[in-house]
């Protein structure tokens, strides 16, 4: 007998008449079959009733596309964008901006709860924005392909290596959605057009960048044509020949005027590099700021620390407001970014900025930082589980320094859900709210934010009557 091979395709098998139960954050719906198997609908809504075509079987689950509606839901609306479907960039534009909220809350509360055996003592109201032309930051795939006529420039296509090829794409901030076409012709004119594997925008207020990835060297004409391009359409070209530390401008002066972000409400101007991590929603951005700082329940006394703090995104409106800030990041350069940023906004006395290794935090090094009142998270996805074994094991000893209250912003809910349950289940930290940020609007990106409140342990009677 031949040896079976699971997940090949079954072209042609056909199921109807498929109620779907939920959404998973993918965008697929969600179906248990008569014969046990989970499916996964692309196209389909909770509530909607449909007939599905089979694209590929496992022994527990099929995937499955929907191709004719019996019933549908009252949150299905028509896509934004005509890539929508082919385009891996986005999965729920067929979904209302309500029923986005929906999904991701129910995702956030489920990872909770299962991964963390934790439910918040209050479910915070979502964080939401505009729902089209938002992302100030994309990096998108160039590729040269004969077959299809040429270059490619757009994201991945859903579910392959393969690049789709994008006339517009609606969730780029305006002036980034128009040049799309216009991008593509001038890469297409160059004679490195093949070398050039990304395109990388990074849009400011109001200048906008884009930064090519070349794999050889530019030819005199190739430069010339990168000018005129960025002289017509008022944008800076940048080349990166190795990794994002090699990036440069073509003309090899300064961005002027710089990249930057505001934060009205706390006075400030952010700059940053093309190349540099920063959130890609300007608008849900300075909401979340705000947000987070009112959460913290911030004194003009509070000595603050702020882990992964990158560019000083929470950490510089949080030297406007408290005593004094530490910031504590992991890339140098990103390091001496923040500390330049503080000087240059006058906050240098009251922010200061450390580059640590965060995912190796101990607690001799948390005590070393002195007195702390209160803590902001916002680690990347792979969470901050050093930082949190160690706030874990301070809040249950009155004898070592720990602050009262903690705030994190989490791209992940999963690892947010485990550093969550640290916190709670081995230390003395209660999870008070949590609720999610619409970040990145038809996509299916889970931005959330949580508070942590502690409950002060009793020292022993030997123990001399000071605060912790």
């Amino acid at each position: 007998m031949g040896r079976r091979t699971l997940g090949r395709p079954t072209p042609g098998r056909r199921i109807e008449r498929v109620s779907i139960e939920s959404v998973d954050l993918e965008g697929q719906g969600v179906a248990h079959l008569p014969e046990g198997k989970v499916a996964f609908i692309s196209g389909a809504l909770a509530g909607e009733v449909v007939d599905i075509q089979v694209l590929r079987e496992r022994p527990s689950y099929v995937k499955a596309q929907a191709v004719a509606w019996h019933q549908t839901s009252a949150d299905r609306v028509s896509p934004g964008c005509p890539h929508f479907g082919v385009c891996g960039g986005c999965s729920m534009q067929h979904a209302s901006a309500s029923a986005q909220i929906a999904i991701k809350q129910r995702a956030l509360e489920d990872a909770l709860w299962h991964l963390g055996r934790l439910r918040p003592d209050e479910v915070i109201s979502p964080m939401r924005g505009p729902e089209w032309g938002y992302r100030s930051r994309a990096r998108l795939s160039v590729r040269w392909v004969d077959k299809k006529g040429g270059l490619l420039v757009g994201f991945r296509e859903k579910g392959s290596s393969y690049v789709a090829q994008m006339t517009q794409c609606p969730v780029l901030v305006p002036q980034a959605n128009a040049l799309l076409p216009a991008l593509r012709d001038m890469i297409s004119s160059l004679s490195i057009a093949r070398e050039i594997p990304q395109a990388e925008l990074a849009a400011g207020e109001p200048t906008q960048v884009w930064v090519l990835r070349n794999l050889a060297a530019p030819s005199e004409s190739d430069l010339q044509a990168l000018r005129r391009f960025a002289e017509t359409h008022a944008v800076q070209i940048w080349l990166q020949p190795q990794g994002p530390g090699s990036a440069f401008p073509i003309d090899g002066q300064p961005l002027r005027p710089p990249l930057a972000y505001r934060l009205p409400a706390f006075g400030l101007e952010m700059p940053f590099s093309p190349v540099d991590f920063t959130q890609v929603n300007f608008g849900i951005n300075r909401a979340l700021v705000s947000r987070a700082l009112a959460l913290l329940d911030l004194q003009p006394h509070h000595r603050v620390a702020d882990f992964f703090c990158g560019l000083g995104n929470f950490t510089l409106p949080l030297a406007v407001r408290a005593a004094e800030v530490l910031g504590l990041e992991g890339s140098v350069p990103l390091t001496e970014q923040a500390q330049a940023n503080a000087s240059a906004l006058g906050l240098g006395d009251r922010a200061r900025f450390e580059c640590r290794n965060l995912f190796e935090f101990s607690q001799a090094d948390l005590q070393a930082l002195g007195r702390l009142d209160r803590v902001l998270l916002d680690p990347p996805r792979e969470g901050a589980q050093a930082v949190c074994e160690v706030l874990a094991e301070a809040s249950s000893n009155p004898d070592l320094n720990c602050p009262d209250r903690l705030v994190m912003v989490s791209c992940n809910p999963a690892t947010l859900a485990r550093d969550a349950a640290i916190l709670a289940h081995q230390g003395q930290w209660r999870l008070a709210q949590a609720g999610v940020v619409n970040m990145f609007p038809q996509t299916a990106h889970v931005e959330s934010i949580a508070v942590f409140t502690r409950a002060r342990p009793q020292r022993s009677s030997s123990a001399a009557p000071e605060d912790c």
